[in-house]
């Protein structure tokens, strides 16, 4: 397979303080996802639907995961476990709200690897992955830890 899309649709109604929105894609995941400036700036719970920090954050936990289980399968490793999180910290001082910086903490199980050698792997997943790549404007950190 040499290239593919995939498309996400966002419907918006109202002001954008009072509006609100829903998000859909074909996978239907997201049939219907409900989204607004409350529960995009008032809701830290997430239960009044979700954002596009959280959906970018997502995309990065996983995009990176998924590169660093093929980096490390290429190196004769099999992971037993990656589990990362993505924070995106958000900057409101200059006048707009900007992506400051984000951090990748991910914990592993990866039976029989070297330390180094974890480590070479996890941050080659970081510059590598698509998502780390389409987010190079902002600062990305990795808190890397082998269990």
């Amino acid at each position: 397979m040499a290239s593919f899309k995939r498309t996400a649709s966002a419907v918006w109604h109202g002001t954008g303080a009072e509006g609100n929105g829903s998000l859909d894609g074909p996978s239907g995941v997201l049939s219907g996802t409900p989204y607004s400036a409350k529960a995009r700036f008032q809701n830290e719970d997430g239960r009044a639907g979700t954002n596009p920090e959280e959906l970018i954050a997502a995309a990065h936990a996983g995009c990176y995961i998924m590169a660093l289980s093929f980096r490390l399968s290429g190196a004769g490793f099999t992971p037993e476990e990656l589990r990362c999180s993505a924070t995106i910290d958000m900057d409101n001082s200059s006048g707009g709200w900007n992506f400051m910086h984000i951090t990748l903490k991910l914990d592993a199980k990866v039976p029989g690897i070297a330390e180094d050698q974890f480590l070479e792997l996890a941050e080659a997943a970081k510059t590598g992955c698509p998502v780390s790549k389409a987010l190079s404007a902002v600062p990305i950190t990795l808190e890397a830890k082998l269990g």
